[in-house]
């Protein structure tokens, strides 16, 4: 029976298993690397303060663990749970200063399981995944200010903000809900110093300062990238269409969570008292974000891809044990147990079979065995490494990945009088346009073609 006092070492085991399952179902069951994290390795092999598409936190962590364990596929699975469970780690240890219970903190947690964001699409390192316990962080150390007002957790946060930024600008509809919650208690005329919120202003342009020169220097492609993403402004029936699919797509998402609500509790109350400062931090903290996101779509008529929202939901769990009267709360141990349980083996189970019934998913991209095969021919014509690979983020970052010399990649040249024959260039694209301009050694893989320039 889960008690407050061993209520560590039942999150432990949680955790643990959680790590565990999440690691090695993928690197069992995947021929190669997802697209994400391919992508974020091409960028960790040349790394800079932003790329063609992201702001640059998610290549500085792959390329920390490529460093220390190189092509190990695991790794990178494992790196994506670490995040997910350090996540899970931050919001316990503030729905246990929340709540100042442990086991309602671990309650919490468990009810994240319900939600595939973390399970079934975590295996997937990327910019989503990254943000993560920058967001848990941010909303931790905003209750903290909130709770002791002590300068340190001020700057703790604009720390925070910052790093959540540097991962992925999405980061800046909890940047938003923060302030919202801070200007209410301002108006409310609750002691909070603006020497303090100004304090975590200036951590977060400091922390995000280099990212902001890089966009000055390329100018703001990253900006512009995730502008193009959301499809751009469109008809007038786009302001009902995206938001109303949006609103089914994360309804779908969180039917798993819904039914653990239902199984979790006996009986419940729900009470929404807006005079209590904890419902209105978790109303800001929360559901903000996701309410302005959603506006986003209705007043811009965009596109919110699904995948966007994976940290949106890491409060969830508190909100919900909050909102459900949590002194009358009565938990039906035996379901809480066996649901716990089912979810967490549930996920993994579809996860594998999906893996093994459909042999045409990217995963399934052959990217070791094409490596070894553009390595044999450049072998066969040049003395010197591959030291650059050019091309799109997949199948360039794959060749940077596999290759043993681990080359730069370079969407493209400004300049290809840059690099001579000496530097070791292999470029990646369409068969036909490469074949007629390819001014060294050309070979196709279908559907890529490989122009290779090295030194005879």
């Amino acid at each position: 029976m889960i008690t407050k006092k061993n209520t560590s070492k039942f999150l432990f085991a949680f955790l643990s298993l959680h790590l565990l399952i999440w690691t090695l179902v993928p690197s069992t069951s995947n021929l190669n690397l997802p697209l994400d994290t391919i992508e974020a390795l091409a960028w960790g092999s040349n790394l800079d303060w932003g790329f063609n598409k992201h702001p640059p936190f998610s290549a500085f962590a792959v390329e920390l663990f490529y460093q220390v364990f190189g092509k190990q596929d695991w790794a990178y699975y494992f790196l994506s749970q670490a995040f997910v469970v350090a996540s899970f780690i931050i919001i316990f240890k503030f729905a246990n200063d929340f709540f100042n219970d442990r086991k309602l903190a671990f309650l919490s947690i468990l009810l994240l399981e319900g939600i595939f964001f973390y399970n079934f699409t975590s295996p997937e390192f990327n910019v989503n995944i990254s943000q993560m316990p920058f967001w848990a962080f941010s909303i931790f150390f905003t209750w903290r200010c909130v709770k002791y007002n002590k300068p340190i957790d001020y700057v703790f946060l604009g720390i925070f903000i910052g790093l959540g930024i540097l991962s992925k600008y999405l980061f800046i509809y909890l940047v938003l809900g923060i302030k919202l919650f801070f200007i209410y208690l301002i108006n409310k005329k609750k002691k909070i110093k603006y020497i303090h919120l100004l304090i975590t202003s200036f951590v977060a342009l400091a922390v995000i300062f280099p990212h902001l020169l890089w966009l000055v220097e390329n100018d703001y492609k990253t900006i512009f990238y995730g502008l193009q993403r959301t499809g751009g402004p469109g008809t007038f029936l786009d302001h009902l269409y995206f938001p109303i699919s949006f609103l089914i797509k994360q309804i779908i998402i969180l039917i798993p969570l819904i039914l653990m609500v239902f199984f979790f509790f006996s009986s419940f109350k729900i009470q929404l008292n807006l005079k209590d400062q904890k419902n209105i931090f978790l109303l800001f903290t929360i559901l903000v974000p996701i309410i302005l996101i959603f506006l986003t779509s209705v007043i811009m008529g965009v596109k919110i891809r699904t995948m966007w929202m994976s940290p949106f939901y890491l409060g969830v769990g508190v909100l919900i044990v909050y909102f459900l009267q949590t002194a009358k709360l009565k938990i039906n141990l035996k379901k809480f147990y066996f649901i716990s349980i089912f979810f967490l083996l549930l996920s993994p189970t579809i996860y594998l079979s999906v893996s093994l019934i459909n042999d045409k998913k990217r995963t399934d991209f052959p990217g070791g065995e094409i490596a070894r095969l553009v390595q044999n021919k450049w072998d066969q014509n040049f003395n010197n490494e591959i030291n650059i690979v050019i091309g799109d983020e997949w199948y360039a970052g794959n060749l940077s990945y596999h290759l043993s010399s681990r080359p730069k990649w370079m969407q493209s040249l400004s300049k290809s009088s840059d690099i001579g024959v000496n530097e070791g260039v292999i470029y990646t694209g369409n068969p036909k346009i490469l074949k007629e301009v390819c001014p060294g050694v050309f070979g196709e893989i279908r559907p890529v073609g490989y122009c290779m320039i090295g030194q005879k």
